[in-house]
């Protein structure tokens, strides 16, 4: 049984779509921290020893400033980060119900840039916080995919507030709705104190899913620096792998200036560059089907604009 899942999980990771490879990840490391502690548990008489916090705040994003200038990997690895199982369950479950409705309109590529740079925001917003107010003193630290998540939950209001999402007991509720409860709760929380940073940490992943979906809009992929990183560390990790370069494409260094095209192919060209997303024209018509569906609904769409909107989201 362990291996089928094993394989299972494998072939997610190689062949699924960002999300759930990002579930994948998720639970992997929850799994791995708990077995830790049990170990730890067993070893120790019953008790869990001060090793254990050691080794799990390690991995965290502190509000201690001279901790965290030994520990900043602590802003990536946190958000990977969860100890307690209904702090999973609910941040996985919010992350597979919106990220796919982020994925389906503006690509699947554009959900692991979104979830990092959402998790980034959160941590420097706790740090922030935890250091401005009362709450935040002595150090404390902060794990847990919560502010990706939200940076998500934002974005995918953003883009199509009018979504229509079923929900037990309630029926069909809009999704405006459901992100705006969703940031009342972390707002009137915060003076609560039982998580008053990480209340800061998913307003500031909030923040930036609104931020990411607007510039996108404005013609700002901020996705994009992030996948080019990604995309190198990728080449770099397959050429230590495989002991080969990769091969480069031939570029075209020069092209015959008198050439002619009849104004069939050029119409030809034309449509095929919108269609393939090589020139203004697509970014434009992607923007007004976002629009259309901002203003009516994603059911006001023609066939066609659905259909252009599904190729869209597998580039």
């Amino acid at each position: 049984m362990l291996q089928s899942i094993w394989d299972d999980a494998k072939r997610e990771l190689s062949r699924g779509n960002m999300i759930t490879q990002l579930i994948i990840i998720n639970v992997a490391v929850f799994v791995i921290i708990n077995l830790v502690r049990l170990f730890f548990f067993l070893g120790n008489g019953g008790s869990v020893p001060e090793l254990y916090s050691t080794i799990l705040h390690f991995f965290c994003m502190s509000s201690d400033w001279k901790f965290f200038l030994t520990h900043p990997w602590g802003m990536f690895t946190s958000m990977f980060l969860h100890e307690g199982f209904w702090h999973l369950l609910w941040n996985m479950l919010f992350l597979y119900w919106f990220g796919r409705i982020v994925g389906d309109f503006i690509g699947d590529q554009r959900i692991l840039p979104l979830y990092l740079l959402g998790g980034l925001m959160g941590a420097v917003v706790f740090f922030i916080s935890a250091n401005l107010l009362p709450y935040g003193m002595g150090g404390r630290f902060a794990l847990g995919a919560s502010a990706g998540v939200m940076a998500i939950v934002v974005a995918a209001g953003t883009i199509s507030p009018d979504y229509i999402m079923r929900l037990l007991l309630l029926g069909d509720v809009k999704l405006k709705y459901i992100v705006a409860v969703l940031v009342f709760l972390d707002l009137i929380l915060i003076p609560n104190g039982g998580n008053t940073g990480g209340h800061f940490a998913h307003l500031g992943g909030a923040f930036f899913g609104w931020l990411f979906v607007t510039q996108l809009r404005n013609g700002n992929d901020l996705s994009e620096p992030v996948n080019n990183i990604l995309d190198r560390i990728r080449d770099f990790y397959d050429r230590i792998t495989s002991g080969k370069s990769k091969g480069r494409r031939p570029k075209v260094v020069y092209r015959n200036p008198n050439r002619q095209r009849s104004t069939t192919s050029s119409r030809g060209q034309a449509a095929s560059d919108t269609n393939n997303g090589n020139s203004s024209a697509y970014q434009e018509k992607l923007d007004k089907i976002l629009d259309k569906i901002k203003d009516s609904g994603y059911d006001s769409l023609t066939k066609e604009e659905k259909e252009f909107l599904f190729n869209a989201s597998k580039r």
